[in-house]
């Protein structure tokens, strides 16, 4: 495993992923009931955009630091502004938020949270960076094991962010399973998969594989900086979300072309479409 998150805090895919994830946490607050929180390949939890490995590449340059320096901010955009204020108060961008300390400062005090990171020191890292907050679980096991594991939690409701570092050729199936196998134990769960747009046969394959899974629902939002005529480059990314809470549709609707201009690198693109549909009764 010579994956490292830490080369890639904050790019675009970070920005499209955790807004996304932020929208969520904030319709899910609608209701007081209390949900879960799973995240299967957690990472560290907090990156230092000025360490080694970010400031090696500065991806972020061109992701967080775009959006940092905005002045038209949608107001979807709000709840993970005030999270990277938290993190940087005297206003000048350094820490940015991996999805568990996003979810660590945009839950509730009833919300619990189950962190797991199976590379060793990223685990101990993500304990670190965690331990303080009696709210979360931090688990060093095979991501590929979380639905098994947690689901279903005791909560009624459940999020689940899937995440991998798509290192090995199989890892878009893996995804597919391990979304089928969380609805075959929680149907209402929310379960969000992340991928990176690069080789476009692959993808075809995994949108047919997911159109054939057993959610009950499933929304695809993709953001492309760049046109998707490299495999050797990350042109774009995009989320799968099983069950999305009602009002997410519209808001991305709005959101998706204001930030693919934004984080534009050459040609921008985004989609919105369902690769499952609700059915309706009758």
């Amino acid at each position: 495993m010579n994956y490292r998150h830490a080369f890639h805090a904050g790019n675009h895919a970070d920005v499209l992923k955790h807004l996304i994830l932020s929208r969520i946490f904030a319709l899910l607050a609608k209701k007081d009931a209390p949900y879960a929180y799973l995240d299967s390949h957690a990472g560290v939890g907090l990156y230092d955009l000025r360490g080694d490995q970010a400031s090696r590449t500065g991806e972020y340059l061109q992701g967080i630091a775009r959006l940092w320096r905005a002045s038209d901010l949608p107001a979807s955009c709000a709840d993970y502004l005030q999270v990277l204020r938290n993190l940087n108060p005297d206003g000048q961008l350094r820490y940015y938020p991996g999805s568990p300390e996003l979810a660590r400062q945009l839950t509730r005090e009833q919300d619990r949270l189950h962190c797991n990171e199976k590379h060793p020191e990223d685990g101990r890292l993500l304990k670190e960076n965690l331990h303080f907050d009696r709210r979360v679980a931090v688990h060093l096991g095979e991501g590929w094991h979380v639905p098994r594991a947690l689901l279903p939690p005791r909560e009624k409701r459940a999020v689940l962010l899937i995440d991998p570092p798509f290192e090995q050729a199989d890892e878009l199936q893996r995804c597919v399973q391990a979304l089928s196998e969380a609805i075959g134990r929680m149907r209402q769960a929310i379960v969000l998969i992340w991928y990176p747009i690069k080789e476009p046969g692959q993808l075809r394959r995994f949108y047919q594989q997911l159109a054939k899974s057993p959610a009950p629902k499933l929304l695809r939002a993709e953001l492309l900086v760049q046109p998707a005529d490299s495999a050797e480059r990350l042109n774009g990314s995009g989320l799968v979300i099983a069950n999305p809470p009602w009002g997410l549709e519209e808001e991305l609707r709005e959101l998706l072309p204001w930030l693919a201009n934004l984080l534009a690198q050459g040609q921008p693109g985004w989609t919105l479409d369902w690769l499952i549909e609700e059915k309706t009764a009758g």
